[in-house]
């Protein structure tokens, strides 16, 4: 009885570090992610096998379990002092993979963000890249709020010209990997770290307004033809337009460019407030596997199921945010954030898209949608945010 006792007592400290408040949304999504992944599999002919798709998946989801689990016995200040390294590391990948990229996977999507690793196995290093860019983010802005601590206007943009540079050839090579989903990802990580890094509002507010200006002028110029041409000239290309004409109307062509946008749609409306049930389908969607895997939702278990799967990514947005305000560790917060605003930014556009209120731009559901990279870069920002309280339950034990 003593000797339970006692084993109890030794484990509490432990068990009380891990977040299962962040840990507990997260299995619920990556089950969903199975079943959802099991079911298109099934309805779809010319997707990989079931047996075969649902198996990876699970291999990925048990390669990033062991990645949360070494992550978080990683201490802030090894992962301070290999933040330059990683970051290093991750523009050289990307760097290499425009001499090295996928070349039948970019005839058929038009990016060049893919690695070939075996015949059925393919690995996209941006997915891993935004993990190193949040990273390099949070040093350099906790290294400047350190070194100056009466913040002035000097000082503040002498913080933004280090963001710029940090960000500039992170973008570059995005853009010269023509993935422009991915690159909004970055800004949005990038939005959020330079909204939250303490800079004036006398500067935010003027760069806030300039954005919005740019962003109305680009959908301005987006919808005239001499503004396609002018945008064609600095790099847009005709199937980001094509899915832009899809998105303003989604049944202009549903046997062709707008099929994906247009039957996604169909089969969301299909699911009404309860769905059809599991594996129950009678709508196709083009990949939908992937990018397109919340219609496979919404089909089978309509708005009821849906809105279940937006409340699981609430309750982990507001438990990581929680996570962010407890951690005492600047380089830690400013982590957080950066990760808070990658997982929103990726809910808010996958679903948006699925349901007609954005454009489509391949950008993966968290945790739910197939592909490795994606699940292992997810999942290693788990292992970054349930670091900060586990390695500061250490820190309280050790004292």
């Amino acid at each position: 009885m003593e000797n339970n006792l006692s084993q109890r007592q030794a484990r509490a400290p432990h068990d009380s570090r891990i977040d299962y408040g962040v840990i507990l949304p997260v299995f619920l999504l990556c089950m969903i992610g199975l079943i959802s992944l099991y079911s298109a599999l099934s309805h779809d002919p010319t997707g990989p096998s079931v047996i075969k798709g649902v198996v990876m998946q699970g291999l990925w989801y048990a390669i990033g379990t062991v990645a949360i689990v070494i992550i978080m016995q990683l201490k802030s200040k090894w992962l301070w002092k290999l933040t330059p390294f990683i970051y290093g590391a991750g523009l050289a990948v990307m760097a290499a993979l425009l001499k090295f990229y996928d070349k039948e996977l970019a005839v058929e999507t038009g990016s060049k963000n893919w690695f070939r690793v075996s015949a059925g196995l393919t690995f996209q290093p941006s997915e891993l890249m935004k993990i190193a860019y949040i990273m390099m983010l949070a040093l350099v802005v906790t290294s400047h709020n350190v070194k100056h601590k009466n913040r002035n206007l000097r000082s503040d943009g002498i913080l933004i010209a280090k963001l710029l540079a940090v960000t500039a050839p992170t973008i570059g090579l995005v853009l010269l990997q023509k993935d422009l989903g991915t690159m909004l990802v970055f800004l949005a990580i990038f939005g959020g770290v330079f909204l939250m890094s303490g800079i004036s509002w006398r500067i935010i507010l003027p760069v806030v307004g300039i954005a919005l200006i740019l962003g109305a002028g680009l959908i301005l110029l987006v919808m005239t033809d001499f503004g396609r041409d002018i945008l064609t000239q600095i790099g847009f290309h005709q199937y980001q337009f094509k899915r832009i004409d899809s998105w303003l109307n989604p049944f202009h062509d549903i046997q062709g460019d707008s099929m994906q946008q247009a039957y996604g749609m169909m089969a969301i409306g299909s699911g009404e407030m309860f769905g059809k049930g599991f594996n129950m389908s009678d709508i196709y969607v083009p990949v939908r596997e992937s990018d397109m895997i919340f219609t496979m939702i919404g089909e089978m278990f309509g708005f009821v199921g849906s809105a279940f799967v937006v409340l699981i990514y609430f309750v982990l947005i507001y438990q990581m945010v929680k996570v962010c305000y407890d951690t005492n560790n600047e380089f830690y917060t400013y982590i957080s954030v950066g990760i808070i605003m990658m997982l929103l930014f990726h809910v808010f556009e996958n679903i948006g898209a699925n349901i007609g209120l954005l454009p489509l731009t391949g950008i993966p559901l968290p945790f739910i949608s197939k592909g490795g990279s994606s699940i292992l870069g997810n999942m290693i920002a788990i292992g970054l945010i349930l670091s900060m309280r586990f390695q500061a339950g250490a820190s309280k034990n050790n004292e």
